[in-house]
């Protein structure tokens, strides 16, 4: 039983400087493309009482809009919503996109079973398309970008001294000694926080293409569980058995797009929610 390769292939390889633009890649694009022709067609001709295009579109956003401000707060909802939403809708339809008929399942290399076709030059491990989140360059990109924007945000919000007192200052308010051992806790502490800061477009990348690179292997698996039997018993096994996963990774497919989304709204809310509280603390002097 042959498994699915990890890593994309060119789509031009005889092309200098071409290597870039890999199977996973032109999936990406086309999935952009989508996206941005049914938020045009939502967009266009907007009515107070909504299209279907429209009504679709208005209910997606003010869903995301609402959980995104749920956790970074009204304040940063609007900075941060237009990374998140976009992220949360690309790696979503990125996913679902990998259960479309032909795509990661196309390709070339030895004859397997019926009405397949290989050229006998490669396993059938270079599938012509490739889901984008199925490739991990593709998922260091998103992660590495939101990282970026994090870092963005959370600077301009508190700044460079306020995220270094955001990370190491001591909390608790005591002093004299107590202090000092405290203030070596938190500095320590703020060490480990800075090498997991460090860790998280790693993280957030290996998670999101582990589980749909799992998901792809195990569809491959099922669909060729059956190989080596009769043709037509061999076609109905390609053919039934995977059925049954097609909808777990659906359901997969939703879910490691939220937990990506989450997590970077949740970055974002930790690194600043320490500024916020300075500030409701300075008005209640005042007051």
């Amino acid at each position: 039983m042959l498994a699915v390769d990890a890593a994309a292939s060119p789509v031009f390889p005889k092309i200098p400087f071409a290597d870039f633009f890999t199977s996973s890649t032109l999936v990406a694009v086309v999935v952009l493309g989508v996206l941005l022709w049914l938020s045009k067609k939502a967009t266009t001709g907007m009515q107070l009482v909504p299209h279907k295009a429209q009504n679709l579109f208005e209910f997606l956003v003010e869903g995301l809009y609402g959980r995104v401000e749920g956790i970074v707060g009204a304040k940063l909802a609007p900075k941060a919503f237009p990374l998140l939403a976009t992220l949360f809708l690309f790696i979503l339809v990125s996913n679902w996109f990998g259960l479309v008929p032909g795509v990661g399942t196309i390709g070339w290399g030895h004859t397997t079973g019926f009405l397949t076709i290989g050229t006998g030059a490669h396993d059938m491990t270079k599938p012509i398309l490739r889901p984008p989140t199925g490739d991990l360059n593709m998922t260091i990109g998103l992660a590495l970008t939101a990282f970026i924007v994090w870092l963005f945000i959370t600077i301009k919000e508190i700044g460079v001294w306020g995220f270094v007192v955001h990370t190491f200052g001591p909390k608790g308010g005591l002093k004299g000694f107590m202090g000092f051992v405290v203030g070596l806790v938190f500095l320590f502490v703020g060490a480990i926080e800075l090498v997991s800061i460090a860790m998280r477009p790693l993280t957030l990348s290996v998670r999101l293409y582990g589980n749909i690179y799992a998901g792809e292997s195990v569809l491959h698996a099922m669909s060729t569980m059956m190989d080596g039997s009769a043709p037509w018993l061999s076609f109905l096994g390609s053919v039934a058995l995977p059925i049954p996963f097609y909808f777990m990774e659906l359901l997969v497919g939703l879910l490691q797009a939220m937990v990506f989304t989450l997590l970077s709204a949740v970055y974002i809310q930790l690194s600043t929610t320490h500024d916020d509280h300075g500030h409701e603390e300075g008005h209640g002097s005042h007051h």
